[in-house]
């Protein structure tokens, strides 16, 4: 039987064919002249916070929202959650949007490029009459030329920390009326709570140190550096057998390449181990707990949830010292790694910037940290303390507060 509509199926063969940069841009320069546009000036804002994102979806921007909405309780904030689900599906599942009620600002976590396209997937009446806030999540110093498309559909941004801010802020033209906000996700409001899995329910062995490296392939994997882990845990540790290195790799069935380059890397090395299954979040925050250490060699970050999970549940973090993890850790809370500034080149093409650069950490200092913590299991425990107190006091609500005060929907 002929296939249906095949002139069609070569189309999207084609479009696939061409690489990601400009089939990301075209999309979004295509879906921005469709798309709808909030008010040229913003009205007030009334009523709560309205916040529309990836809730079904266990993304970095869909925990943000669902963080967000979980500390707009806490604040006592009137909210209504809006769940968009994947923006760039090809098939997504109908969904029954509720309006807002009128002039109830809308807080889109959806990154600039795909914006419009989020927007043109809701009900066209969504922005009219409110104030529109991008949450964006950005990863390098400078920002690529196709997210200036959403700066058309928002009337402020909010972003993760403050080294996104300015990364955004050196977007902007002169005299942009676009305010922009550093909103932390308020992790520390609803810290991880682990399910009761131990060691043995993930066949780790109850008397080595166990080094975790959690990460998503989805994420870049140039960006999260997993290769210079591995070479870390080499020098501190060699084979030896109570040295355990556990990578925690998600969407590996997605990216085989890049699961085959850590699994070549790790060759001839009896202690490393791998676990590419999708947990449930518990479990997931469970097998965190069961580390000795976590151990992040980033080459940058936007804002570093595992590290921040990690330190939340008392686990001691060893990190490269730049970017934006380094606003909720210090010396005196982590364990953290010297690095060189090298340009940032991403073979993906995802993490890429005019004249950006990221950081290549030091793999004797980050060997020298890990022999250090695995000796001393009471450095491990005032680490862990130290970094817990640490992320309390940096990642709490008083950002989303003053977010939401700037608005006028708290007293000041």
């Amino acid at each position: 039987m002929a296939p249906k509509h095949p002139d069609l199926r070569l189309t999207h063969r084609l479009w696939r064919a061409l690489p990601a940069g400009p089939r990301r841009h075209a999309l979004s320069k295509a879906t921005a002249l469709m798309a709808p546009r909030p008010d040229r000036v913003p009205p007030p804002a009334a009523g709560g916070l309205a916040v529309a994102g990836e809730l079904s979806r266990p993304s970095g921007l869909g925990e943000s929202a669902r963080l967000m909405l979980s500390a707009l309780a806490g604040l006592g904030v009137p909210h209504v959650a809006l769940d968009i689900g994947d923006p760039v599906a090809r098939k997504t599942k109908q969904r029954r949007v509720v309006l807002p009620p009128p002039a109830m600002p809308l807080v889109m976590h959806v990154n600039a490029p795909l914006l419009p396209l989020a927007l043109l997937r809701l009900p066209r009446r969504l922005v009219s009459g409110r104030r529109v806030i991008g949450y964006w999540a950005w990863e390098l110093p400078t920002m690529p030329a196709a997210w200036k498309v959403g700066l058309a559909f928002v009337h402020e941004i909010w972003v993760l920390s403050q080294f996104t801010a300015r990364a955004v802020s050196s977007m902007l033209p002169p005299g942009s009326p676009i305010a922009v906000r550093a909103v932390p996700p308020p992790v520390a409001t609803a810290p991880p709570v682990p399910s009761g899995l131990r060691r043995a329910d993930f066949g780790l062995p109850e008397g080595a140190v166990i080094t975790l490296v959690s990460f998503s392939l989805a994420s870049s994997f140039a960006r999260k550096n997993p290769l210079a882990a591995i070479a870390a845990h080499r020098a501190a540790f060699g084979d030896r057998a109570d040295r355990i290195l556990l990578m925690k790799v998600t969407h590996a069935e997605s990216f085989p390449r890049d699961y085959e380059a850590l699994v070549d890397a790790a060759r001839g090395l009896g202690n490393v181990r791998f676990e590419i299954r999708t947990l449930e979040p518990a479990d997931r925050h469970a097998l965190t707990a069961c580390a000795d250490i976590v151990l992040s060699l980033h080459r940058s970050e936007g804002l570093g949830l595992v590290p921040a999970e990690a330190m939340l549940l008392g686990i001691p973090v060893v990190a490269t010292n730049w970017s934006a993890t380094t606003e909720f850790m210090d010396a005196g809370s982590a364990r953290l790694v010297g690095f060189r500034l090298v340009p940032a080149i991403d073979p993906r093409g995802v993490f890429q910037a005019p004249g950006a650069v990221w950081a290549d950490a030091d793999i004797d200092e980050a060997a020298m940290h890990l022999r250090a913590l695995a000796a001393d299991p009471d450095l491990r425990v005032n680490l862990g303390e130290a970094g817990r107190a640490m992320v309390t006091r940096c990642l709490g609500h008083a950002a989303l507060r003053g977010g939401v005060q700037a608005l006028g929907l708290l007293p000041a």
